[in-house]
């Protein structure tokens, strides 16, 4: 196995995390190998930290007992990095802190390793009151502002907060990437992607306590393709309309998907009574669901911990939104959910061969809709926009 840090310039931000990459038999025995005290790495982000890690990993891949490599926590120049295998013994490559890929062109992560974040403890949420996001924690990847970048085989486990946070990115691939936690870990979105264009997560497995992806404001051109998810929140758009002068969200397409007890399949979400948006061109295309809580959803009132002014009106305008050849089976009578703004209703949304059974035992699955006229076509099951709208909406994480 090699970790490649392949880039053009970089900086190499390392603050609170720990990274695991093991391979090979283990043995008795081990050792520390620390960059700075033992091969001179500096702290001072202009020396290049590429000879120290070289150096550390040449002994700990030539070691019969295991290793660990640690980073110590600061800020250090990387420029370019390949840490080949196969080694004797595994090997523990430690970074205390966060791990940031920032400003970086023809970027490439790649290799089979495991960015662990150790997260489990984090999870209670002990002194958290009314929500369950507590200050901030640390993200176990953060990719800012990268052009023409590759994340290939590489898994995140148990991050404390986001698994994968993108923000700022042009031309971004996720292709075969892994984020494991475990669905009581809350706000541990898989991929959560802001601001970026051109972002594409292919053939890939999210298993989380949030999100699988989620979207946020100024995402456009975005592509995911052959996404396994659950346990977690479905795929997300959103939450849209909270802050002031949000970015639109354009250009969606999510195809050859499974989601298997999430809580949502596919959704968009927009808050009530806040802040002025838009988002359209929205693609959803051959869904299978599997005890999913609400396979289809828009929640244009959506108010986590009742904390937003439901009696209002979202004014995010949504449009161009398309639901095609999903089929599975729901873990709730609500299997399609469309509510929209009655000051600004959808436009142009497409309901078409949906084929969603309700798993339990209270009924058949129902479709319901509010201020919005779906076009539809193919099968119908439930019957689109049957089901009549309950006056007080379901909270929804």
């Amino acid at each position: 196995m090699a970790i490649q840090f392949n880039f053009v310039s970089s900086m190499l931000i390392l603050v609170l995390l720990s990274i695991s990459s093991i391979e090979g038999q283990g043995g008795g025995g081990g050792g520390v190998i620390d960059v700075v005290a033992k091969f001179g790495a500096k702290v001072d982000e202009k020396t290049d930290l590429s000879k120290p890690l070289l150096d550390a990993w040449k002994e700990a891949c030539a070691s019969t007992s295991p290793s660990k490599i640690v980073i110590p926590k600061g800020i250090y120049f990387l420029s370019t990095a390949t840490l080949d295998g196969p080694c004797k013994a595994p090997i523990e490559l430690q970074v205390q802190g966060t791990i940031a890929f920032n400003r970086i062109e023809n970027f490439k992560l790649s290799g089979g390793g495991v960015f662990d974040g150790q997260g489990t403890t984090a999870y209670k949420r002990e002194g958290c009151k009314g929500h369950d996001y507590c200050g901030s924690l640390p993200i176990n990847l953060r990719f800012d502002f990268l052009t023409n970048a590759m994340i290939q085989d590489i898994t995140t486990k148990d991050s404390k907060q986001f698994q994968a946070n993108v923000l700022g990115c042009k031309n971004i691939t996720f292709e075969h990437f892994t984020v494991s936690a475990p669905d009581e870990s809350p706000n541990t979105d898989g991929i959560h992607i802001g601001r970026s264009d051109g972002v594409n997560v292919l053939n890939s497995e999210i298993k989380t306590g949030d999100d699988c992806v989620s979207i946020g404001d100024g995402s456009k051109n975005l592509v995911i393709n052959g996404l396994t998810c659950g346990p977690g929140h479905g795929i997300s758009i959103g939450s849209l309309g909270l802050f002031k002068n949000e970015e639109p969200v354009d250009g969606v397409t999510v195809k050859n998907c499974t989601m298997t007890n999430t809580s949502n399949g596919v959704r968009i979400k927009t808050w009530p009574g806040a802040e002025p948006g838009t988002c359209s061109n929205i693609h959803f295309e051959d869904i299978t669901v599997t005890n999913v809580s609400s396979p289809i959803i828009i929640d244009q009132k959506y108010c986590p911990w009742n904390k937003c002014k439901i009696n209002e009106e979202s004014k995010v305008k949504l449009s161009n939104i398309s639901f095609k050849n999903i089929h599975g089976t729901s873990a709730r009578p609500e299997a399609v959910k469309i509510i929209c703004s009655a000051t600004l209703p959808c436009e142009n949304v497409e309901l078409a061969d949906i084929e969603i059974t309700h798993s339990g035992p209270t009924g058949p699955a129902v479709s319901q809709c509010s201020n919005v006229k779906p076009k539809v076509s193919g099968k119908q099951n439930p019957a689109a926009c049957s089901a009549p709208i309950p006056a007080k909406p379901t909270p929804t994480a």
